[in-house]
């Protein structure tokens, strides 16, 4: 008759191992896409925001006359009169003018659909940060587009028109004056949305706040260039005004990658 087995006393865990199948049971919380998954669900979501672009647009249409009377006195305050000199470019400004309006009606919808998106690569805890994500990124949207319709498009305009003279007057066209407030209100409202960039590839362990903290003397001095080409009249009260809303970003990105960056395992921060 065989005799039973020696009693080993409690059982001992083994601690590598025990880590090793904790990371791959969060790391199945993960979605597992190919990559022609992702190619359509990108497709879906560009659709689904094109959806709410389009409905936005048709809203916007009631208050058409509204919003095309209060950006023609915006733009003819800074100098210059406005004209159009194409038979349909003063119909092709109110259309595009609805559209950038639809744009920023449908942000929230459009961030949602930006979430949707990224969640498949992020764990089940991190998806419970979809509401703060979609409002976070509209506020930054929207303040950015502020910024730019109250401080940096006004002062841009202000300076071009300071080379007419009395033999050079300034009729900048609708079409020209309209297209490139349109590429600074987006460009603004992209530029403000660098804490959310960095929340996204913080938690993919792309940049750390160590990281960035020890880059920012050089995220400075690119930001204080960057607001030089961007205010072509050379004036540093101007260059500071471009700048200082970025370097507070900058900032505020420091602390959302201190918050929720990716934490490295203790094996690797001993290694």
């Amino acid at each position: 008759m065989a005799s039973p087995p020696p009693d080993l006393g409690p059982a001992v865990v083994d601690d590598d191992r025990f880590v090793e199948t904790e990371d791959v049971d969060v790391d199945q919380d993960r979605s597992r896409m190919s990559f022609l998954e992702h190619l359509d669900e990108l497709r879906r979501r560009l659709i689904y925001s094109c959806y709410a672009i389009l409905a936005s647009g048709a809203l916007v249409f009631f208050y058409i006359e509204r919003l095309y009377a209060y950006l023609t006195h915006y733009f003819g305050q800074f100098g210059g009169k406005l004209i159009f000199t194409g038979m349909t470019e003063g119909f092709m400004f109110e259309m595009k003018m609805g559209l950038l309006a639809a744009v920023i009606l449908a942000s929230p919808f459009v961030f949602t659909q930006v979430w949707l998106f990224v969640a498949p690569g992020l764990y089940a805890k991190e998806k419970r940060l979809a509401l703060p994500f979609v409002i976070s990124s509209t506020v930054l949207f929207l303040a950015g587009a502020w910024f730019c319709h109250r401080y940096a498009f006004p002062s841009m305009f202000r300076f071009f028109s300071t080379f007419q003279n009395e033999d050079v007057s300034f009729f900048p066209t609708v079409k020209e004056v309209f297209g490139f407030y349109v590429k600074m209100i987006l460009g603004f409202g992209l530029v403000f949305q660098m804490p959310v960039l960095v929340f996204v590839l913080s938690r993919f362990g792309i940049v750390t706040a160590r990281f960035m903290l020890k880059q920012f003397k050089y995220a400075v001095l690119v930001i204080f260039i960057l607001a030089a080409v961007v205010t072509p009249s050379g004036d540093p009260v101007n260059q500071t005004m471009f700048a200082a809303p970025m370097i507070v970003l900058y900032l505020i990105s420091i602390g959302v990658a201190w918050i929720f960056g990716k934490r490295r395992r203790k094996d690797e921060v001993d290694a």
